[in-house]
């Protein structure tokens, strides 16, 4: 399992940077159609699928998925 962000439904909040436990989200230097930067997981290998990130999406934009 892991976490899959939607870049085209992100609006950059960060709060999926800023509460993933394990910190392996991080902000992108690539702008979605929207202009905002988008996150990406930084190291799936340690993504535990906990699912606070997609939690904590105020756009529903990441969901856990089976990879």
């Amino acid at each position: 399992m892991k976490a899959n962000i939607s870049p085209q439904l992100c609006k950059g909040c960060l709060f999926c940077v800023r509460f993933c436990p394990k910190k392996i989200i991080e902000m992108g230097n690539v702008r979605n159609k929207k202009g905002h930067f988008t996150p990406f997981v930084a190291d799936e290998a340690k993504c535990t699928a906990c699912a606070v990130c997609a939690t904590v999406c105020p756009e529903g934009a990441i969901e856990i998925i089976e990879s």
